[in-house]
Formats: C-alpha cells, sequence, structure tokens
C-alpha cells in the first residue's frame, strides 16, 4: 500500500509526552503533517518533538481547564495555521490510582473519591473540553476529525478496573453521539474512535505488573489507522472504532476496514432494545 503524505494538515494529539500519543504524534509528523503535541507534562512532550520529523510543536495544557484548552487552541489555530484533526489520548489510567492494580485487586468502593474525580476530569471532561472547542472551527471550514482513544469493551465492565473503564465508556458513548451531531448538522466533519485492541505496551501498564510485555499491543500499532483517520482517504467514515493491532500497513483502506473497523459504541444493542429518538409531529 503506498504511504499517505499528509503534507498540509495541522493535527493536535493531547497525551503526546508518552505512550499511544508520543507514537502517533510521532507517526503522523512522519507523514508530514504539522503536529500540536499537547501534554501537561512540558519536559515529556519537548522530547516528543525532539524525536519527530521537525514538525512537532510541544505544547503543555491542563486540558480539564476551560480556560487552557481554549487559549491553547486558539494559538494553534492561529500559529500554525489551521487545524483539520483532533486525537484525543491523553489519560490517567488505574496504575495512578494503585501501580499495583493487577495484582492488589481496587474495588470500586476503595476508590478515594478524589482519585476517582481527577481520572474523569481528564478522561472524561478533557476530551469534552479539547472536542467542544475545536467542533466550531471543524464545522466552519466543514472539514475535519476528531478522533478518540477509548479502550476494549470488557475493559471498560471489568472488575477492579473503575473508574478507567467507566471513563472510557462514557468516551465511547461520546464518540458515537458527537458523529450523529454532525451528520445530523450536515458537517463533514467526523468522530471515530481508535483503540489499540489490547493491553498496550505503555506506561498505563507498570513494568512490575505480571503481563509478558513482549505480548503486549505496540503503541506503533495506533499510527497507521491514526494516519489513515488523518488522511483525505476516510472521507465519510464516521461513528466507526478501529482495532490497531489489526491494522495492517501493509493491505489496502478497504481491507483494513473490513479486518479492523467496526461501529462505535453499542448500536447492536440499542437496536435489539428499540431504542431510538422519540418522534414529534
Amino acid at each position: 500500500m503506498t504511504s499517505k503524505d499528509l503534507g498540509g494538515k495541522i493535527c493536535i494529539v493531547t497525551g503526546a509526552g508518552s505512550g499511544l500519543g508520543k507514537a502517533m504524534a510521532i507517526g503522523l509528523s512522519a507523514a508530514g503533517a504539522k503536529v500540536a503535541g499537547i501534554d501537561i507534562n512540558p519536559d515529556a512532550a519537548t522530547a516528543t518533538a525532539a524525536e519527530g520529523a521537525g514538525n512537532i510543536t510541544p505544547i503543555q495544557c491542563d486540558i480539564t481547564s476551560q480556560n487552557a484548552v481554549e487559549a491553547a487552541i486558539s494559538s494553534i489555530i492561529e500559529d500554525m495555521g489551521g487545524l483539520n484533526v483532533l486525537i484525543n489520548c491523553a489519560g490517567l489510567g488505574m496504575s495512578w490510582i494503585r501501580r499495583d492494580y493487577l495484582t492488589n485487586r481496587l474495588n470500586f468502593w476503595d476508590t478515594e473519591p478524589a482519585k476517582w474525580q481527577a481520572v474523569m476530569d481528564v478522561n472524561v471532561r478533557g476530551a469534552f473540553l479539547m472536542g467542544r472547542t475545536v467542533a466550531p472551527y471543524l464545522m466552519a471550514q466543514n472539514q475535519g476529525r476528531i478522533v478518540n482513544v477509548t479502550t476494549s469493551l470488557n475493559t471498560m465492565i471489568r472488575g477492579g478496573n473503575m473508574p478507567y473503564g467507566q471513563s472510557k465508556a462514557s468516551l465511547e458513548a461520546a464518540t458515537a453521539s458527537w458523529a450523529e451531531d454532525f451528520d445530523v448538522a450536515g458537517s463533514a466533519v467526523t468522530a471515530n474512535v481508535l483503540v489499540p485492541g489490547g493491553a498496550a505496551d505503555t506506561p498505563m501498564v507498570p513494568h512490575e505488573s505480571p503481563y509478558n510485555r513482549e505480548k503486549l499491543v505496540k503503541p506503533e500499532a495506533m499510527v497507521a489507522p491514526a494516519i489513515f483517520l488523518a488522511s483525505d482517504d476516510s472521507e465519510g467514515i464516521n461513528s466507526m472504532r478501529f482495532l490497531g493491532r489489526l491494522w495492517d500497513p501493509a493491505a489496502s483502506d478497504q481491507d483494513n476496514l473490513k479486518a479492523s473497523g467496526s461501529p462505535a459504541a453499542w448500536p447492536e444493542l440499542a437496536a435489539a432494545a428499540g431504542a431510538g429518538q422519540p418522534k414529534t409531529s
């Protein structure tokens, strides 16, 4: 498959200082995009920029602050000349609450409310603030992509995994809702989900965990699908979720859409329950 050229594309990646966000920021940069690498840790964002193709701008921002988000996005659009893609990847995981959570189960009733709130603030509120702020700009130009990084569906409901799973289930549902909002508004802007497709070899999985790290999904698995979603070739792809580990960079886009993609959230459950918007006369 011919590699994609993202020259002229301007992308924001949150959580760009480490893990999946770092891999995607570097990968988008290598494909020619100008990337705003946002992280709350300025040193981490700067380190990622140093590994990029010379077109990653490190930006320190607390995405849970409305004022900080609005100021950062305004500066990015002005300084970088626009915006085409937002990838919401910043997040707090279970190891932030209890580092040995994989061997020392953290029941939901044992979670400190302040830490529960912090995870929800970053993983849900932060993504909402970023999406809310970029949406009017993307809609005005009738072109743009929002990509939300959630998690495997079973991880969302696994015991001993709250509030991380809970927060990602919320973001998954939000993605489907945002996608419908864009569609109903008649906008060409899209919202999709991208996940590794299994536990990933990132700092969210502590090195002292019982996982065999050789079997973990590598962060680089996110790069090829992220580049596709950032490209013009993904036009019309909306309300989908993609598994990075099933995306073959050597295969065609159509083959990857079939192998890696499925509808975002849980539309089959809604259909089985007869759910839908109430009809008005």
